[in-house]
């Protein structure tokens, strides 16, 4: 049960204009690290850092650590939805949202990210997956369905006849890097990328990570996944 006092701790916490800022940054559902949130709130990082500190301590953000980045995202879904109500008792308040991820219009459209699918075309994919029942995404945990199963199976992006489990998880959500919503990894992530290069619905693009979506692949990952957007 909430005490007075925790109230007024975390309406302290959201009362402060730089965290504020930050907190309503965050409403678009990515993950920005500390330099992004402070361009944002426009102070120096370290103040950022401290006041990211402050909001973790109150349960209002959590941090994920990927490489050598921190990112920051609203702690769950309540948090946004009383950021969404302070927003709106206060008339609104209007941020331009910060640039991620890579400059490079064709790594943030579709890449590999080791072994896997990246980019607008890998989380278009998490999320349709997601949409139809196949894959569970919580937080840093992933699962596929019985129902992703059979759908992998018979689209041959899983063999039938072995687990894919091995060393590796077989379905873990990946923070990506420009969308910095989740895309999938693990053995299952793999197993998509290698698909889509075998079909050719992607071609690897010379020096870089950049993959190039074909027209068959336009067609392939709208039959497979249902996925439109990304695809185009």
């Amino acid at each position: 049960m909430a005490t007075s006092n925790r109230i007024a701790e975390v309406a302290a916490a959201v009362g402060e204009p730089a965290r504020a800022a930050m907190l309503a940054a965050l409403m678009d559902g990515r993950a920005l690290i500390a330099t992004e949130l402070a361009e944002v709130a426009a102070i120096t990082p370290q103040t950022a850092s401290g006041h990211l500190s402050r909001l973790a301590a109150v349960g209002l953000v959590a941090a994920e650590k990927q490489g050598r980045h921190r990112y920051h995202r609203l702690a769950s879904p309540e948090v946004a939805r009383m950021i969404e109500s302070v927003m709106q008792i206060a008339g609104g308040l209007v941020l331009s949202p910060p640039r991620t991820g890579p400059k490079e219009a064709a790594l943030r459209h579709a890449r590999t990210c080791y072994d896997h699918l990246a980019g607008r075309l890998g989380v278009g994919i998490a999320d349709a997956l997601q949409a139809n029942g196949a894959v569970e995404i919580a937080g840093d945990a992933a699962a596929l369905t019985e129902a992703g199963r059979a759908r992998m199976q018979a689209l041959g992006i899983l063999a039938a006849d072995r687990d894919m489990h091995g060393r590796r998880p077989l379905c873990r959500p990946c923070l990506d890097w420009s969308e910095r919503r989740p895309h999938l990894a693990g053995a299952l992530g793999a197993a998509i990328c290698t698909h889509a290069l075998d079909r050719g619905w992607v071609r690897r693009r010379a020096g870089t990570r950049a993959l190039e979506i074909t027209p068959a692949g336009r067609i392939g990952f709208r039959q497979a996944f249902g996925v439109t957007e990304a695809a185009g």
